[in-house]
């Protein structure tokens, strides 16, 4: 039968703007009839499969998600000493294995001048980044991204384009801990696509919220204020302060699967999940309201019945009755739980939690939990 683990974490932070939308204001949801703020899961992954605990964690084991293979193969065939049209051509053959190219429209004369600064700080012409870039992002496991790199030195040093056979580049069994957590869809080869083994909600506020408006303004130091004495600029930017509720639901036997079975490094993955959600915050706005917080609860459940949510525990938005909001949300998350338990059988085998206010367990205690 299936093991799933499933994670409920609480975590406040003060005011700030973690996931705008498209006009700059904090993400909001409306549940229980009353308006919430939300973090979207897009925004949580991303945050967590860049960090630093990932990246020490897993380390070679975290594939690369980009529109612009096509440029990177394009500048290793130009630095070894391809000509400009070959390699133009043979990166377009590499980079359409993952997807299909966005190709090139006509240009006004300055927009042909632009360039794309990369990754590493350099840069190629917007132009032809174009005729060479994906249209949609691919998610290359570091199986795929040593296959193309060999690829890539064998057609240089022989001076011919790539076969058909040595275009097979895309691997259906890899060792990429993120693709694995997260999936990965090729629309054009669905062969390829890998479903994901963590399924991450919304965060959102357990407490109802009202956007608030910051007016600033900014002051030159070398106006000296003896003409002019207004602001060298005046701004608005949005915020609001919460406490969130997250769920995250992995079906292990399923990461195990898309790791070929390794499940020393399917726990490597699990480890390195639970700490980024406890402790990683997403960057949004974060040098503007330096608002990083930890998770101050964490209940982590395993067993292989049908898995929930405990959102239902905040329809009705949590108060700061008694002066401890973060209190009355733990005892409604567990309370749900418990009754949920009355009606339903017991919806886990096991569970540990860990909780900054009392202080009870502890974030290592989670990990091996679930490692178990």
């Amino acid at each position: 039968m299936t093991c799933f683990i499933q994670l409920h974490l609480l975590t406040s932070y003060p005011p700030s703007n973690l996931n705008r939308d498209d006009l700059g204001r904090p993400k909001t949801a409306v549940m229980g009839g009353e308006t919430r703020l939300r973090i979207s899961s897009q925004s949580l992954k991303r945050a967590w499969r860049t960090s630093d605990v990932m990246e020490s964690a897993l380390k070679e084991h975290k594939g690369v998600r980009t529109k612009l293979m096509g440029v990177e193969v394009y500048k290793a065939l130009k630095e070894r000493g391809v000509k400009e049209k070959q390699a133009q051509d043979w990166a377009q053959k590499i980079a359409s294995v993952f997807g299909k190219l966005e190709g090139s429209d006509k240009k006004s004369a300055e927009e042909e001048q632009e360039e794309i600064v990369l990754a590493d700080g350099s840069s190629v012409p917007k132009a032809l980044a174009k005729t060479l870039a994906i249209r949609q992002l691919a998610h290359i496991s570091p199986e795929e991204r040593s296959a193309i790199d060999a690829l890539v030195a064998t057609i240089a040093e022989r001076g011919t384009e790539p076969t058909a056979e040595e275009l097979q580049l895309l691997r259906e069994k890899h060792s990429a801990a993120d693709i694995a957590l997260f999936g990965r869809m090729l629309a054009d080869n669905p062969r390829y696509n890998v479903e994901a083994a963590a399924q991450v909600a919304h965060a959102i506020s357990v407490h109802k919220v009202a956007i608030e408006d910051d007016f600033f303004t900014a002051v030159d130091d070398l106006n000296k204020g003896l003409e002019d004495v207004g602001a060298g600029h005046m701004g608005e930017t949005e915020f609001a302060a919460g406490l969130f509720y997250l769920y995250i639901c992995i079906d292990k036997d399923l990461l195990v699967e898309n790791l070929g079975g390794d499940k020393i490094l399917a726990n490597r993955a699990l480890a390195a999940l639970v700490e980024a959600a406890a402790t990683v915050a997403p960057t949004g706005k974060q040098n503007s309201f330096g608002s990083r917080a930890r998770a101050s609860f964490i209940l982590a459940e395993r067993g292989s019945q049908q898995p929930r949510s405990l959102a239902v525990a905040f329809l009705k938005p949590v108060n700061g009755y008694g002066g401890d909001m973060l209190a009355n949300a733990i005892r409604a998350l567990i309370a749900t739980r418990d009754n949920l338990d009355k009606v339903y059988g017991a919806c886990a085998d096991a569970c540990v939690v860990m909780d900054a206010t009392e202080p009870e367990g502890s974030l290592q205690a989670v990990i091996d939990f679930v490692k178990e």
